[in-house]
């Protein structure tokens, strides 16, 4: 049996690198085929060293082949890595803060505060220094959530200058909107206000030292993202959805919006939140409400990395409602759940930045009333 070069192109066709428009022939990452009788040689070039992008485009490779062209096909993938170059980050760090991790969802509801507040805690406990940045400026949850819903930051002297003191809850460093306006009052700002608002709450305060400032974004995608990417070198994302269609609808454009080229933030990975009901008198059943693994599955087809599931459970509900986030349950199925959880978006970090450069800051600029995104 010969392998015909011409056909092994034509199935490769067939392929999209996650995150690519293109099918990886068009796009240029398939540099060479060769062919030796029932052999053969692909070349692949690959500008994410993520390693389940490498695992999936060779599995792809293989499959499609044997599929489309020869069961028998003996396969050797060779993938190569090139990366930019590392940029000097622009926009303005935060000096002592390590990572900063946006935590988004396409649409409201879908539990993205419940669970920012639960990984906090949880990397809190792991023994990292944390911090939680309540972007979500409209609805503020943070005081509620950590029990400090009457506390006031206060200004203190820091090298001269006066800064804000974030408000500490179980070892986590919180500022919000929330501490600055009464329950009831409801903010109306147009995007310029609130995106001033965030700028004081990240620059003058004083976070110290951080392992991990989470920043719990507003849903959707419109200004205060934008704000928050223009302003800071974000060091990654986590996407939270619920299984169903019309949440993974959203979450995809959450992701697709990190992915951009001129943002280009990376993906840490999706959380399914809700994903399946377990009653007390029945421990072994599952009944999934809202869909199976909907996230999961959203998250293969999207190539990023999936971070764990958490079921409905009445005590994170009543957790959140009472200010002690749920993952503080010593020993408890849903401590063990955002352990894995935090654990799975802690690696994911470690991976990401041994091999990715740093995150630019991106600049926006209003032009004819439109909103245009370049990086700096």
């Amino acid at each position: 049996m010969k392998l015909d070069r011409k056909e092994i192109l034509k199935a490769l066709e067939t392929i999209t690198i996650a995150g690519e428009g293109k099918n990886m022939v068009e796009s240029g990452a398939v540099t060479n085929v060769i062919t030796f009788g029932d052999e053969v040689v692909v070349d692949l070039v690959l500008h994410t060293p993520a390693m389940h992008i490498k695992k999936r485009a060779e599995d792809d490779i293989k499959k499609t082949i044997h599929d489309l062209v020869s069961a028998e096909a003996k396969i050797k993938v060779n993938i190569k890595v090139e990366t930019p170059e590392k940029n000097e980050i622009k926009g303005r760090a935060i000096p002592g803060i390590k990572n900063i991790i946006a935590v988004a969802s396409g649409k409201g509801g879908v539990g993205k505060s419940t669970v920012t507040a639960n990984l906090a805690v949880t990397l809190a406990k792991m023994g990292f220094s944390v911090g939680v940045l309540d972007a979500d400026i409209y609805g503020p949850s943070m005081p509620i959530m950590f029990d400090v819903e009457s506390a006031k930051p206060v200004s203190i002297l820091v090298d001269g200058k006066s800064k804000m003191k974030p408000i500490e809850s179980y070892e986590v460093k919180i500022l919000s909107i929330g501490f600055f306006t009464a329950p009831s009052q409801a903010v109306i700002w147009r995007g310029p206000m609130a995106s001033k608002a965030l700028n004081q709450m990240i620059f003058d305060a004083d976070w110290g030292e951080l392992d991990f400032m989470l920043i719990d974004l507003p849903p959707g995608t419109g200004d205060i993202h934008l704000s928050i990417m223009q302003s800071l070198p974000i060091t990654g994302a986590v996407v939270v959805s619920t299984p169903q269609a019309v949440a993974l609808a959203d979450a995809k454009k959450g992701v697709s919006m990190f992915m951009q080229d001129n943002i280009n933030v990376p993906v840490l990975g999706i959380i399914e939140n809700m994903a399946y009901f377990t009653p007390e008198e029945l421990p072994e059943n599952k009944y999934y409400i809202f869909g199976q693994e909907g996230a999961k599955n959203l998250a293969e087809d999207l190539g990023v990395p999936f971070l764990g599931e958490v079921p409905i459970v009445q005590s994170i509900r009543e957790a959140g409602d009472y200010g002690r986030p749920a993952a503080l349950q010593t020993a408890s199925p849903i401590e063990k759940v955002f352990e894995e959880i935090t654990r799975n978006v802690v690696q994911e970090v470690v991976s990401r930045n041994e091999s990715l450069p740093a995150t630019e800051a991106i600049k926006i600029t209003t032009m004819a009333g439109c909103s245009a995104v370049k990086k700096n």
